[in-house]
């Protein structure tokens, strides 16, 4: 049976980008590839601060909404939700791209992760996408895909990673049951696993450009991804090519995973 696949393949896709800080956040790289194959983009931005960084960049990729989400105030991320439902009626494609933790529980060992550190740790960069999904699945009527950005941390020790790999491994697992729960509805749900990004996220560990280094010395293809490897994936993974894909845990890493 031929498939039938819009040209460009996400034109007239609804796209909501939760985590643009920069022009190198992960989260960038996957606005501009839906952008590039004919997805429309809502982009939430952190607060004030970080708005003048975002807004450039959301006004370069032609995004017709720009909204303001801390999923630690209440109320803000339904209200993100609202305007997407008052704007398009409808959302095909949402990238959960966040993640916190108090800086000291991060840089210290699990060890000594605070029982606070670790339970905010787990609200913002686990359980909100679960409470994203929540609100996004009324929306994707006709089915959608849902992707959260998960680390190699989740899997295998990472040093210095610390706290961030329990989060990570809860983070990967809630996508394959939010796969599953939301299968019979043509929802699909990934956690894509980057290699090492000089992102702001990532700056907040501890001797990570040690981190970089090894991982462009390991990866078989002889050089590290970057944000756009991240966007085309997540890209591919929205459009009809891989709509029997689900629950997959997806590294972009440039093969640094495979590698004992």
């Amino acid at each position: 049976m031929t498939l039938k696949v819009p040209k460009p393949p996400l034109k007239g896709s609804k796209a909501l980008v939760v985590g643009v800080a920069n022009d190198q956040s992960i989260a960038y790289g996957c606005a501009a590839a839906f952008r590039e194959l004919g997805a429309d983009l809502a982009i939430t931005y952190l607060n004030e601060k970080s708005k003048r960084f975002v807004e450039p960049l959301a006004k370069g990729l032609q995004a017709p909404l720009l909204l303001p989400l801390d999923v630690g105030v209440p109320g803000q991320l339904e209200a993100v939700f609202d305007a997407v439902r008052k704007k398009w009626g409808k959302l095909d494609v949402l990238v959960h791209s966040i993640a916190w933790a108090p800086k000291g529980d991060l840089q210290g060992g699990l060890l000594d992760c605070s029982a606070e550190g670790f339970a905010k740790s787990m609200d913002v960069s686990c359980h909100s996408f679960v409470r994203m999904a929540r609100l996004a699945a009324p929306l994707m009527k006709e089915g959608g895909t849902m992707f959260a950005m998960s680390y190699h941390g989740a899997n295998k020790v990472v040093a210095n990673y610390n706290v961030m790999g329990p989060v990570k491994a809860a983070l990967e697992a809630c996508c394959r049951y939010l796969a599953y729960e939301l299968g019979p509805k043509k929802i699909r749900v990934h956690a894509i696993s980057p290699g090492p990004l000089k992102t702001r996220a990532a700056s907040g560990l501890k001797d990570f450009d040690l981190l970089l280094n090894a991982a462009a010395g390991r990866a078989p293809v002889g050089e590290l991804v970057d944000i756009m490897d991240v966007g085309y994936a997540c890209a591919y993974l929205a459009t009809p090519y891989a709509r029997r894909m689900t629950g997959e845990t997806l590294y972009v890493d440039g093969g640094v995973n495979i590698v004992a």
